[in-house]
């Protein structure tokens, strides 16, 4: 006797094992309401983290658009809805970020539909130049940038449309360059802080209650010793410091994601999760952390009062900005501090290309790419920031 299909709406058994060390699996097989069953997989940190990623995916499933479903009556709101789906999916499984998920689709909703999406395929495929006038509008109406991003968004709807039957040929390969207007000022190039003003703000945070509340002192110390961007640095997790290897992995970047709440954003490029070794200073300050914290052997280093990672926005909002103002140092961002380690590590004669491995940055340039190792850890960087900073 045949056994009985899963009931609609229903998955099966969940297997899960590890990969690789600290990367979990989660699978199953999932009946959807079109009584197809989908094949279903997630990743996580942990067996329940891959498991729960994994049931949160079978409970915002939709079911992937075939080859053929679109055809040349299709309104281009229903390619285009057809192409987030996948775009969506795609972000689920990790190939692309929740926060382009967020920029594409508010530029999708708010521009290109109000304008085109009442408009059948065969309709575009006949003038396509319609596509064009959307994106030259919208430069015109907001900006370049926002111009670009609307038609990356169209050729990528366009691109789905072919594949899924829509389109013969792509309708967006013509539309024209996107060109920007010429400043008349140009603005100012980020300012960097000098070593001495570094030690002022420092004992400036150091002796702000508020801020000592806050636990900001701590945190600009780790930005200064890493150069990271806020949301790694607030991601960074105790299981990735390595005390005596002196060295902080950074695995992530704080975002939040409509539909999806706060979440742990891997990065797009290779070096985005990377070793960052770290200045003896910053080693001392994370082990006295550590164990001002019961040691704990995972869980947030700069936790929120909850013990849950904390929000950038919450962070920049409501403890630094009134701090700065307070201090005298309003002209100073979580950015800045970037640039602050960019240009103390350029003095110390670092190449560009080992600080690009800091900061995480994926391309300083071909040639660099190309003939110089990457991703090596040196603790070049940490010694330099050590001998600019390492005054107790």
């Amino acid at each position: 006797m045949p056994r009985p299909p899963l009931p609609v709406g229903t998955h099966g058994k969940i297997t899960t094992y590890e990969v690789e060390p600290g990367k979990f699996r989660a699978r199953c097989g999932y009946r959807h309401y079109d009584g197809k069953v989908y094949p279903v997989e997630r990743y996580g940190a942990s067996r329940p983290h891959a498991e729960r990623r994994l049931k949160e995916a079978i409970r915002d499933w939709r079911a992937p658009v075939a080859a053929g479903e679109f055809g040349p009556n299709s309104r281009f709101r229903e390619i285009a809805m057809g192409w987030l789906a996948y775009y969506e999916r795609d972000a689920d499984r990790g190939f692309n970020s929740w926060g382009s998920v967020d920029t594409y689709k508010n530029r999708l909703t708010t521009i290109v539909l109000p304008d085109i999406g009442e408009l059948r395929a065969h309709e575009i495929e006949a003038s396509p130049v319609v596509l064009d006038r959307v994106c030259q509008t919208t430069r015109d109406r907001t900006s370049a940038s926002t111009a670009k991003i609307v038609k990356s968004v169209i050729r990528n709807v366009c691109l789905f449309g072919v594949r899924a039957g829509a389109f013969e040929t792509n309708p967006a390969r013509d539309i024209g360059r996107i060109e920007s207007k010429k400043a008349r000022n140009r603005p100012a190039k980020p300012r960097a802080m000098t070593a001495d003003e570094v030690f002022d703000l420092l004992g400036k945070l150091d002796a702000d209650e508020a801020a000592v509340a806050a636990d900001l002192p701590d945190l600009v110390r780790l930005f200064l010793a890493t150069g990271e961007r806020t949301g790694e640095a607030l991601a960074a997790d105790w299981e990735d410091f390595d005390a005596d290897a002196k060295q902080l992995t950074m695995a992530g970047n704080v975002i939040r994601a409509t539909g999806k709440g706060r979440i742990i954003n891997r990065g797009k490029t290779d070096n985005a999760v990377r070793p960052v070794p770290l200045a003896d200073w910053c080693v001392r300050m994370l082990v006295h952390r550590h164990d001002a914290l019961g040691r704990p052997a995972e869980g947030p280093i700069f936790p929120s009062s909850t013990g849950t990672i904390r929000e950038a926005s919450n962070v920049r909002n409501r403890a630094w900005n009134p701090f700065k103002q307070r201090a005298g140092y309003e002209w100073v961002t979580f950015r800045t501090f970037r640039k602050t380690v960019a240009t103390l590590l350029d003095a110390a004669g670092l190449t560009a290309r080992q600080i690009a491995d800091i900061l995480g940055h994926a391309h300083p340039s071909m040639t660099q790419d190309v003939y110089m190792g990457r991703g090596a850890v040196s603790r070049d960087g940490a010694d330099a920031l050590h001998a600019a900073l390492g005054q107790e």
